[in-house]
């Protein structure tokens, strides 16, 4: 819920002002990312929302890659709008380069190209078997049934996680994600804790070839380990990551194909299409927002920042800039580029970015080969989150079984 008062600092012109509540707008609706790109059409480039604390957005392509890239002024080290005390702290996320590279060294071996191209054949055998679980019935809540367990499935094999407890696992960072005081984020946070220092626990004893062992035995350097507080705050990121994002933007991608009968069929008649699908899809729709915390005063493009600022890259709004291409609110899968920073870019590019476009494409293919033809149930209620993380709750589905 916004903050009941309007935040507008003495640097920011009038303007520059576009009430807009990141976790609550009225305007937003069922075709969230359409509808997000509708209302901020009216605002400027970068603009400042004086709600929930009053804060900076930056929605155009180009200029949230200067912001990302620029450390020095716009750091990762607090990423809560509107600011909390004792915010959380993410590896590497939450850190600034050049410290983070170590960490991210740590986690390229696990999902480099090459690592997830080893992953393949187990990836398709998992979303086979859990498409196969519902193509015969006629039915399914996708989001639930299939979108939920594949990613977060191939996610929790690589962490080391138990898959019995992946809707329990889900539940919690979905809490995470909805917190807004720095008491339900410090809940939210000790409940993740708890888990990883049980699992860790476990894997101190009973190594395997997982995460969480790779965590605890990995050399930093000089014979440096990863000290237990690191290897939390890596879990941590990595959770929040895996339970959620990959889940998000493929249910909003098939939201898209259940209502293009044409387009399922091409995909249908040509499985290699599949990758530019997924593609169009992370462009279209993408779910994250990126904040970043003003540490020294800087005007660019005719903006004050100042120092104690919160700015959020609405990485989600990189792929809809008109500036970048033609009618960018058109899913099309034949388009030459497709330009999004949805996996931001620069120094904190997602090291899971490859690993998330073969999902994408693997479950794609493994879906239409089985269900070819399919429709969103009629009247049928979605449900949505907004916020630094957007979600699609609930995509029930219907076709015909042969």
């Amino acid at each position: 819920m916004a903050t009941l008062a309007r935040v507008i600092p003495p640097n920011v012109r009038p303007e520059q002002v576009f009430d807009f509540d990141i976790y609550a707008d009225p305007r937003i609706d069922d075709d969230v990312q359409g509808s997000y790109s509708a209302v901020l059409k009216a605002a400027p480039d970068i603009f400042w929302s004086p709600l929930n604390g009053g804060h900076w957005v930056v929605q155009r392509h180009d200029l949230i890659a200067e912001i990302v890239k620029n450390p020095t002024v716009f750091s990762a080290r607090e990423m809560q709008i509107p600011r909390v005390e004792n915010p959380p702290f993410f590896i590497p996320l939450s850190v600034d380069p050049p410290e983070n590279v170590p960490y991210r060294h740590v986690l390229m071996p696990k999902f480099s190209p090459r690592a997830v191209s080893e992953m393949e054949p187990r990836m398709r055998a998992m979303a086979a078997e859990i498409v196969a679980e519902v193509a015969d019935k006629g039915k399914c809540d996708f989001i639930h049934d299939v979108a939920a367990r594949f990613p977060v499935s191939v996610f929790m094999e690589v962490m080391g996680l138990p898959l019995e407890r992946l809707h329990d696992f889900r539940s919690i960072a979905d809490t995470y994600f909805k917190a807004r005081t720095s008491e339900q984020i410090q809940a939210s946070s000790q409940q993740i804790f708890g888990i990883f220092n049980e699992l860790l626990d476990y894997r101190r004893d009973n190594p395997g070839t997982d995460l969480l062992t790779h965590f605890l035995t990995v050399d930093m350097g000089e014979g440096r380990r990863l000290s237990h507080e690191e290897i939390l705050a890596m879990c941590f990121v990595l959770f929040l990551g895996g339970m959620d994002t990959v889940t998000n933007v493929t249910g909003f991608s098939v939201q898209h194909l259940a209502g293009d009968p044409a387009l399922q069929a091409r995909l249908a008649a040509d499985p290699s299409l599949a990758g530019k699908f997924a593609e169009e899809g992370l462009r279209m729709f993408g779910v994250i927002g990126t904040p970043r915390l003003v540490v020294k005063d800087f005007d660019d493009h005719g903006v004050a920042f100042r120092k104690g600022e919160m700015v959020l890259c609405a990485l989600w709004q990189s792929g809809r800039d008109p500036a970048k291409l033609d009618d960018p609110d058109r899913f099309d899968i034949d388009r030459g580029a497709m330009p999004h920073y949805n996996f931001s870019t620069g120094p904190h590019l997602c090291l899971g970015h490859a690993l998330a476009r073969t999902e994408m494409r693997i479950l794609v293919e493994e879906w239409i080969k089985r269900v070819p033809s399919f429709r969103a149930v009629e009247g049928a209620h979605h449900g949505f989150r907004i916020g630094t993380v957007i979600a699609l709750e609930s995509l029930p589905l219907e076709w015909t079984v042969a």
